[in-house]
C-alpha cells in the first residue's frame, strides 16, 4: 500500500466516516448565516421525522401482525384470540432477544447512551446516530413482540439522531444544532400523534427547554411538515378519536383540578415502582442478559389475564373511550398496565411511557367519573371529558410538559373550553409533582444514574467551566512551622495578597492573608510566634474537576474572596489558586456570549 493510500485511509478513521458526508461550503455557510437557512434545514428533518414515524410504526404493526396473527388494520392491545400460547410466548421471545442484544451492548458498547434531553443539557446537541439506531432497534424488538412500551422513545431518539447528524453536516453552532435537535422530537410526535402543536410545544419545554423567537419558526416547520408527511404515507392511523363529549361550566374546574393531583400521585407512584423494579433487579442474582426474558415472561402471565396490557394501548385506549366498564375491570385494568409497563421497563425492555401514561390516565379519568356526582352535584362532566382530563394530567406527570398536553388536548378535542379545564388540571398535577417529587420520568432516570440534569437546559457549557480552566497555577506557599517573623520577611506587603499554607507532608492546610500577618508582627510581643495561629479556611478548598456553579456556592458559603485548589481529598496537594472576581466574570462572560448565541447575535 502506498503512502498516499494509507494516509487517507488514517485521516478517515480519525475524522470518522461521517465526515465525508460534510455539506457543500455554501450550503454549511448559509445554513449558518440566516434564519431561513436553519428553517429550511428544520424543513429536511420534518420531512426525515414524518418518514421515521412512519417506517417504525409500519415495522412494528407487521411484527404484531406476523407474531400474534392480527388482521390488517387490527390493534395489539384489543386483540381477540384463543390462542392464549401466542400471547404468553411471544413476550418471552422479545425478552430472550432483548437479553442478546444487552449482552452484545454490554461486551462491545462500555458508555451509556444518550438521549435527546441529555444531548442538548450536556453535549450541545451532539447525539450519536449509532446509538439513536440501536435505540430504535430495541423499541421495535420491545413493542413488536408485545412488552408493554410505546414506540415513542424511539421515535423521538431516531429522529433527533438523524436531526443532530444533519446539523453537524451543516457545522451548525452550538445554539442552532440544540434547536434543530428539538425539530427532531418535534417532528416525532407531530407525526406520532397528528398534532402538530403538541409536538412543537414537547420540543420547547421538554428537548430545547425553552422558547425564542429564534426557535419558533424551525420548530413548527418541522412539526408540521412531518405531520403532513406521516398522514400522506398512512392516513389516519395516529389519530386518536375520544368521540362525542359533553360541554364545560365553571362547576367543573375543582373535580377537574382535583383529579390532575390524584394523576400526579399515581405518576410518582408508577415512576417508583419502575425504580423499584430496576433496584430488585439489580440487586438480584439474575445476570442482566436473562432479566428480559423473566420480565416477558411476566408480561405473558399479565396478557393471559387481559391482552389490553400489551405493547403502548393504543386499541385499548380507544375501547375503553368507546364502552361503558364497571369500576371492578377499570381497577383491574389499570393496576394490570400499571404493573406491565413497570416491569417491561425495569427488567430491561425499551421504550417510553408516553403513550402508557396516556392510557392509564384515561382509566383514571374514567374512575374518577363514578364518584365526582356524588361529591360535586353541580357538575356536568361527562366520563370522556373526565378520561380527556385524566390522561392530559396523568401525562404531564410522568413525561412533563404542561402545555404539550394541554396542546393535545386541544388538538384531539378541538374545543377550547375543554383545553382551558385541562390546563387547570395540569398546572395542578405538575405543581404536585414538582413540589412532592421533583422530576420527570427522564430526569427520575437521569438522577438514579447519578446525573444532575433537571430538564434540557443547556448545562454543557456550565460543566465545561471547569476550576481546572479558570485557577491559576503560580501559588505562593510556606511551611506551616514558620513564624510570623520569617513569613512576614518572605511576604513583604505588596508582594501577593494571600499565601498557602502547607503541612511538613505537604498537603493543604490553610491559607494566610499577607496584611494580616503583618498586623499580626507589630501587635504581637513575640515574634517569633507560628504563622499556624493566623490560618484560614482549614477545610474549604475547591478541587480542579468543579463547575463554575458549584465552586460559586462554595465562595458564597465560606464567604471568601480566594480558596485554593487542591487535586484531590486524599493527597491535597495545592495545584491552584481561584478567586471568586474571576470566577464570575468568566462565568458572566460565558453566560452573554450563550445569549448572544440563543438571540443569534453572532
Amino acid at each position: 500500500m502506498g503512502l498516499r493510500p494509507l494516509y487517507r485511509k488514517l485521516a478517515l478513521r480519525r475524522l470518522g466516516v461521517f465526515s465525508i458526508f460534510l455539506a457543500p461550503s455554501r450550503l454549511r455557510a448559509f445554513a449558518r448565516s440566516t434564519e431561513l437557512g436553519l428553517v429550511l434545514a428544520a424543513a429536511v428533518v420534518g420531512v426525515v421525522s414524518g418518514w421515521t414515524v412512519t417506517a417504525m410504526s409500519m415495522i412494528a404493526q407487521g411484527m404484531h401482525q406476523m407474531i400474534f396473527g392480527l388482521e390488517a388494520g387490527e390493534r395489539l392491545s384489543t386483540i381477540v384470540t384463543t390462542n392464549t400460547t401466542t400471547l404468553f410466548i411471544a413476550p418471552i421471545f422479545g425478552g430472550a432477544l432483548m437479553g442478546l442484544v444487552l449482552l452484545v451492548l454490554t461486551r462491545y458498547c462500555k458508555r451509556p447512551m444518550v438521549d435527546p434531553i441529555e444531548a442538548n443539557a450536556l453535549h450541545g446537541g451532539r447525539l450519536s446516530l449509532n446509538d439513536s439506531l440501536i435505540v430504535a432497534a430495541q423499541n421495535l424488538i420491545s413493542n413488536g413482540f408485545g412488552a408493554s412500551v410505546g414506540l415513542e422513545a424511539g421515535y423521538t431518539q431516531l429522529a433527533s439522531g438523524l436531526a443532530s447528524k444533519i446539523g453537524l453536516s451543516l457545522k451548525l453552532r452550538r445554539s442552532d444544532l440544540r434547536i434543530l435537535v428539538g425539530c427532531g422530537a418535534a417532528g416525532a410526535i407531530a407525526a406520532a400523534f397528528n398534532a402538530p402543536l403538541t409536538g412543537s410545544f414537547y420540543a420547547f419545554e421538554l428537548i430545547i427547554g425553552s422558547y425564542t423567537i429564534l426557535s419558533l419558526a424551525p420548530v413548527i416547520v418541522s412539526a408540521l411538515i412531518a405531520n403532513v408527511v406521516a398522514k400522506a404515507l398512512s392516513g389516519d392511523h395516529f389519530v386518536i378519536d375520544i368521540g362525542q363529549f359533553g360541554a364545560v361550566v365553571p362547576a367543573d374546574y375543582l373535580p377537574a383540578m382535583l383529579l390532575g393531583i390524584f394523576c400526579a400521585l399515581a405518576g410518582i407512584l408508577l415512576m417508583k415502582g419502575v425504580s423499584f423494579v430496576e433496584e430488585m433487579a439489580r440487586k438480584s442474582f439474575i445476570p442482566p442478559a436473562l432479566r428480559p426474558l423473566l420480565g416477558g415472561a411476566i408480561v405473558g402471565l399479565l396478557a393471559l389475564v387481559t391482552p389490553q396490557v400489551l405493547s403502548g394501548g393504543h386499541g385499548a385506549l380507544h375501547l375503553n373511550l368507546d364502552t361503558t366498564t364497571t369500576i371492578a375491570a377499570l381497577v383491574g385494568l389499570l393496576l394490570l398496565k400499571s404493573l406491565a409497563s413497570a416491569i417491561s421497563i425495569g427488567s430491561g425492555f425499551r421504550g417510553g411511557l408516553f403513550f402508557g401514561s396516556l392510557f392509564m390516565g384515561a382509566l383514571l379519568g374514567k374512575l374518577f367519573a363514578y364518584s365526582a356526582p356524588y361529591i360535586f352535584a353541580h357538575a356536568t362532566l361527562t366520563p370522556v371529558i373526565y378520561a380527556v382530563v385524566g390522561m392530559s394530567a396523568l401525562a404531564v406527570s410522568v413525561i412533563g410538559g404542561p402545555l404539550t398536553m394541554t396542546f393535545l388536548a386541544l388538538e384531539i378535542t378541538g374545543d377550547f373550553p375543554i383545553t382551558v379545564l385541562v390546563l387547570a388540571a395540569v398546572t395542578a398535577a405538575s405543581l404536585t409533582v414538582r413540589h412532592t417529587f421533583g422530576y420527570s420520568f427522564a430526569t427520575w432516570r437521569f438522577h438514579l444514574r447519578g446525573e444532575s440534569i433537571r430538564s434540557a437546559h443547556d448545562v454543557g457549557w456550565i460543566r465545561n467551566l471547569t476550576v481546572n480552566k479558570l485557577m491559576r497555577s503560580d501559588v505562593r506557599t510556606a511551611p506551616i512551622e514558620q513564624t510570623i517573623r520569617a513569613f512576614c520577611r518572605d511576604f513583604p506587603l505588596g508582594s501577593t495578597q494571600r499565601v498557602i499554607i502547607v503541612d511538613d507532608t505537604g498537603k493543604y492546610a490553610g491559607m494566610v492573608l499577607v496584611p494580616e500577618a503583618h498586623a499580626g508582627l507589630t501587635e504581637n510581643a513575640d515574634e517569633d510566634l507560628p504563622i499556624a495561629g493566623l490560618i484560614k479556611y482549614r477545610n474549604e478548598y475547591l478541587q480542579p474537576q468543579m463547575n463554575a456553579k458549584q465552586a460559586a456556592a462554595i465562595f458564597d458559603k465560606t464567604e471568601s474572596e480566594a480558596l485554593a485548589v487542591v487535586n484531590d481529598l486524599v493527597e491535597r496537594r495545592v495545584i491552584g489558586l481561584l478567586t471568586e472576581s474571576h470566577l464570575l466574570r468568566r462565568y458572566s462572560e460565558e453566560l452573554d456570549r450563550q445569549r448572544r448565541d440563543v438571540s443569534g447575535e453572532i
